[in-house]
């Protein structure tokens, strides 16, 4: 199963749109902050829950850390999300092939 603390972390508002933010590449906490309704350290805090959630990394650049997705952790989410959509069309498949022999079987 995906990571439980993946989703907690994603399902913050303000968190999902520091994530968001990092789709486009790696940035540091000044740079993701620029815009957002909150302080430069509620966005740290927030990349710290991220961060401890699989879904990001951080490395130094100079005295600054920059931020980037962690593609395991987002491929654990995305495994977790395609099984359901395995299932969705397999389901899909079942219900489509029961109704064409239903169909069959009745007279014109």
């Amino acid at each position: 199963m995906a990571n439980n603390l993946a989703f907690a972390a994603l399902a913050d508002p303000t968190r999902r749109a520091v994530f968001e933010r990092l789709a486009d590449g790696p940035l540091p906490v000044g740079e993701l902050a620029e815009g957002m309704p909150v302080s430069r350290p509620a966005v740290s805090q927030h990349l710290k829950v991220l961060k401890e959630a699989g879904l990001v990394t951080d490395r130094a650049q100079g005295a600054r850390r920059v931020y980037q997705i962690d593609p395991k952790g987002l491929g654990q989410i995305r495994a977790w999300l395609d099984r359901f959509w395995d299932e969705a069309l397999e389901a899909f498949r079942a219900e489509v092939e029961r109704e064409t022999q239903d169909s069959e079987g009745e007279e014109p």
